[in-house]
């Protein structure tokens, strides 16, 4: 409840009530504020910490000022998305939370067990149960009715949780994807780039033998983890919202995905919403890749929260924790920008040890012959330009086409610019290079063939390992798209 000083002085006898009014008023004529009492003043933080897996825990807890009719209140735990997850963060939702009377925690999310290249997902889930426990044991929340709020990553976590305590009162959930995290960042990171002007064969890359390589060295943590079995088992009302403009996780696709598993779980209490004007976050955007307003978090902005996004999630809390959870129902599905794909078609030359062998080849062939030539001279060679050419070609396409794509992972495709045809310009040196290929293979072999009886013994292993590294990169390279 806000009350002003010129408010109160009114409400209230005093002697020196009147000479007060007279100073409010003067100092009102100048121009000069009397602050009132901010909205944040109905709210207590109380900071808490916790135990998982050895690992100590800080949180906030966002406490509704004390009413005495209302001894024990709901509780709710914010559940991270991907990255690092400082409570700070989350501080627009909790604040949200408990101004409508739910005692909401907020907690950093741990740093030992995840990173960039390392996360469980379980592990994460444990973090939040024991942060339920956190909430349970407070004397003014209601054990019986704790909830789970989930954004983005929080998604996956969340519902393990869920299924692990089936007792959980209630789960919402904002930008949470019905796919494979892989699949969804490839269709995450395809959308930035045609947002910056990347052509759609780069694209192409991402979303099929990049990510595919990506998983098959590990570089992607929980890349296959299917939401699907856990959603199957989740009986508690879900509240599921994704932003219209969501350009991060696909929301048509996903929220078909929810709606189709959760009632294959038998559950009854299943609502489905899209937030108008909001991005990924349920913050406001115009588009999906601006944030308009709100808190600015590390020098940016995070977005405002809108007030359809707040009042649909607040008043549903309210009306499940009531005991009148709503019955199933699902919005009309916006358009989405772009169909996600599965990283691999199933095709036999996507398999991961066909595509390994190629790799294989490529790197003996082209690495093998300068080093087989500085291991040990092997006399004339009239094929040595074209040769010498094809190797470090070669070798420079495949391993520079490798780290392209990591790096695109790695930095989620930001600063990358469209310089010719939709091309940046590290991918058209990299489709130059393939021709390079492909011209100093035809050279190699016809230069191989005219001076076929000068080209014996270990010259002419060389030549062959060589050669056929070439022959290998031409259908490599049309999968990776360097061709096109």
């Amino acid at each position: 409840m806000q009350i002003g000083l010129f408010a109160w002085l009114k409400r209230n006898s005093s002697p020196l009530r009147t000479p007060a009014l007279v100073a409010v008023g003067v100092l009102a004529c100048l121009g000069i504020g009397v602050p009132a009492a901010s909205a944040e003043q109905d709210i207590v933080q109380q900071e808490v910490t916790f135990d998982s897996h050895g690992v100590t825990l800080h949180g906030t807890v966002f406490v509704p000022r004390a009413d005495a009719a209302v001894p024990k209140r709901p509780g709710i735990v914010l559940v991270h998305g991907a990255g690092p997850g400082p409570r700070a963060k989350y501080a627009p939702e909790a604040e949200v939370f408990a101004r409508a009377g739910i005692v909401t925690l907020a907690f950093d999310k741990r740093t030992d067990g995840y990173s960039l290249a390392h996360r469980d997902f379980d592990l994460l889930a444990d973090d939040v149960l024991a942060g339920v426990a956190t909430l349970r044991n407070r004397a003014d929340v209601d054990p019986t009715q704790v909830g789970l709020w989930a954004l983005s990553e929080g998604g996956w976590v969340a519902p393990l949780a869920a299924a692990a305590a089936p007792d959980l009162a209630f789960l919402v959930t904002i930008g949470a994807s019905g796919f494979e995290p892989l699949r969804t960042q490839t269709w995450n990171l395809g959308n930035q780039l045609r947002h910056q002007g990347i052509s759609e064969p780069l694209r192409d890359v991402i979303a099929g033998p990049g990510a595919q390589h990506m998983a098959d060295t590990g570089l992607f943590p929980e890349a296959w983890h299917d939401p699907v079995p856990v959603l199957e088992r989740l009986r508690l009302p879900v509240l599921a919202l994704w932003g219209e403009h969501d350009t991060l996780c696909p929301p048509a696709e996903s929220a078909a995905v929810f709606q189709q598993a959760l009632a294959r779980a038998g559950n009854q209490h299943v609502t489905i919403r899209f937030v108008p004007g909001a991005g990924h976050t349920g913050h406001v955007t115009t588009d999906g890749f601006d944030k308009v307003g709100g808190l600015i978090f590390n020098g940016k902005p995070l977005g405002a929260l809108g007030p359809v996004y707040t009042e649909t999630m607040t008043s549903w809390i309210q009306s499940v924790v009531a005991g009148r959870a709503p019955v199933s129902n699902a919005e009309a599905v916006p358009a989405q920008s772009d169909t996600s794909r599965a990283p691999s078609s199933g095709a036999w030359y996507e398999a991961a040890a066909v595509r390994y062998a190629a790799l294989a080849v490529m790197l003996i062939g082209f690495a093998g012959y300068p080093l087989s030539a500085w291991v040990g001279r092997t006399g004339r060679n009239p094929v040595r330009w074209p040769a010498r050419g094809l190797a470090a070609a070669g070798l420079v396409a495949v391993v520079a086409t490798l780290s392209y794509l990591l790096s695109i992972f790695a930095t989620s495709g930001e600063g990358a610019t469209a310089l010719v045809a939709g091309r940046t310009l590290p991918w058209l040196m990299l489709q130059i290079s393939a021709v390079g290929v492909l011209l100093a293979t035809a050279a190699t072999a016809i230069s191989w063939w005219r001076a076929r009886d000068q080209v014996v013994g270990a010259l002419r292993v060389r030549l062959c390992v060589l050669v056929l590294a070439g022959l290998v990169f031409i259908p490599w390279a049309l999968e990776w798209q360097l061709l096109r």
